[in-house]
């Protein structure tokens, strides 16, 4: 009997591993019909041989650890540029897969105790909790929401478009359904499983002509040119930066290198997230000779870089973004709100600083927290330009970022050089592409060691320059959208598919499996 559930929990496990291949970059999504029908047909027959809720705590907690070691192995990648943090790898790779398993043994542990009578009922329910556990790690304790399932289906522009009306949630928790849907045809006992089998998996026709009506109106709307040109910078500048005390003019002069400042042409340089090492936000004016003599009163330049304020008797340090003119005048500033967890800030700090514990991306105490997201607004006198900044990880929460939906675009600067050369920067780019267009507004990507571009709101990427590669990008004129439903309500629409999802758990519960 032990060895026998020992190869379910391996099958499980393999499970959660092929179903990673589905992901960005490989987006094999046709996997996940064979994964999710298997893990669903798996769940509700052990109902019906075993009472045991620790076995379906572990059923879930195995596909969890599967999916997550091999899909988010990467994140060891940033303990390898400090040497006091190396011995922490091979936990670190064990321990952040199992703590995220725990959402997935939550959501089996949950459909043992509900224990659904039929398998449409069950169709319904692992979809809903699988769905709503999603959900809660994409919030709980500052949330994680990477690697969601619908990010399989991120090269289906056509398809995912329906997010500016539902939300990357919604839709998530309707492809669950849609990938274990084959499991209600070999499981049918009536025609009621086979009508809905059709039913769920004729959505994404349903979705895709809505996605083509969108596709036809965007491109019909007319071009307006922005005040400015936008550049945006990519480089590929090494991390070595920070522990090699490279001299910071030599990081500027590479990044003025590759930005080609024009004389007298209107421009707003974006360079990346933390680009200037060892010198804080204000002492950037250090080096106001070598940025005059490259730029001219037509330019400005945002760039990420540390600062820091004297509170309560202490330094506070912020992960910023920053606008200057070419005098180095502070134009305008951003301090990033979503921090990550023991690379920004290292959460109950007092207690783990005191085993010898700190924060990966600096050398200092942990990053505080921005008050708000806050859209930034820059005039000249050919009119103006307003957009909402994202500092790196911040782009990867799914809702309403700002209540104030007037402004023309998402900005998002980014280090990746923590990734390593591995599938993250990649998987961090496609978060991009669905808050284009949940919130219908043009993405501009500024990353070090990552991907820059322009996204539109469809999705579509109009400018790139890829993984590797160092260059620029201008954006100079953009399309006209409606505001989108997703981008008024936010996920309150989630709560709305939460809320048909029991209504249908019900109603099939009563109907008795033949």
């Amino acid at each position: 009997m032990k060895k026998k559930l020992n190869i379910e929990f391996l099958i499980i496990f393999i499970l959660g591993v092929f179903t990673s291949l589905s992901l960005p970059p490989f987006n094999f999504f046709i996997i996940n019909f064979l994964t999710f029908s298997i893990f669903l047909i798996l769940l509700f027959r052990k109902l019906n041989q075993q009472k045991s809720k620790k076995n379906f705590f572990f059923y879930g907690w195995f596909f969890g650890f599967g999916y997550f070691l091999t899909n988010l192995y990467w994140i060891t990648i940033s303990l390898s540029f400090d040497k006091s943090f190396i011995y922490l790898i091979p936990i670190a790779l064990l321990l952040i897969p199992s703590f995220l398993a725990l959402f997935y043994s939550l959501f089996t542990l949950l459909f043992y105790l509900c224990n659904p009578k039929n398998i449409l009922s069950a169709f319904f329910l692992f979809s809903f909790l699988f769905g709503l556990t999603e959900f809660l790690r994409g919030t709980i304790l500052t949330g994680f929401p990477w690697n969601l399932i619908v990010y399989s289906l991120s090269e289906e522009l056509n398809i995912i478009s329906i997010i500016s009306v539902i939300g990357t949630y919604s839709l998530n928790l309707i492809s669950i359904s849609f990938f274990a849907a084959p499991a209600l045809y070999i499981y049918r006992k009536s025609k009621k499983e086979i009508f809905t089998c059709i039913l769920i998996l004729l959505l994404p026709i349903l979705f895709y002509t809505n996605g083509a009506i969108q596709k036809k109106e965007f491109l019909n709307s007319p071009v307006k040119d922005n005040p400015f040109k936008i550049r945006v910078i990519s480089s590929n500048i090494s991390l070595d930066r920070f522990y090699q005390n490279i001299e910071t003019e030599i990081v500027i002069k590479e990044l003025i290198s590759i930005s080609s400042p024009e004389r007298d042409k209107k421009t707003l340089f974006i360079w990346p997230e933390g680009i200037i090492p060892n010198t804080y936000q204000d002492e950037f004016y250090l080096y106001e000779k070598i940025i005059k003599k490259n730029f001219d009163e037509n330019h400005i330049i945002g760039l990420g870089i540390t600062s820091r304020d004297f509170i309560d008797d202490k330094y506070r340090y912020f992960n910023s973004f920053s606008i200057f003119d070419n005098n180095l005048n502070l134009i305008k500033n951003y301090n990033k709100v979503k921090l990550v967890p023991f690379g920004e800030f290292l959460p109950l700090e007092n207690v783990l600083s005191s085993i010898g514990l700190k924060v990966i991306t600096n050398n200092f105490e942990s990053f505080t927290k921005g008050e708000n997201p806050k859209i930034i607004s820059i005039q000249n006198s050919f009119g103006e330009l307003k957009f909402l900044p994202l500092i790196c990880y911040e782009i990867i929460y799914s809702g309403n970022f700002n209540e104030n939906n007037n402004y023309d675009f998402i900005l998002n600067i980014s280090e990746d050089g923590w990734f390593g050369k591995s599938i993250g920067p990649k998987q961090h780019f496609v978060h991009s592409v669905f808050r284009a267009i949940e919130n219908g507004k043009y993405v501009i990507r500024s990353s070090n060691n990552g991907i820059s571009a322009i996204i539109n709101p469809l999705g579509q990427i109009e400018k790139k320059i890829d993984y590797g590669q160092s260059g620029f990008i201008d954006f100079e004129n953009r399309r006209k959208v409606k505001k989108t439903i997703f981008s008024t309500y936010g996920n309150k629409i989630f709560i709305i598919f939460i809320l048909l999802y029991i209504f249908l758990i019900f109603s099939f519960n009563r109907i008795k499996d033949e």
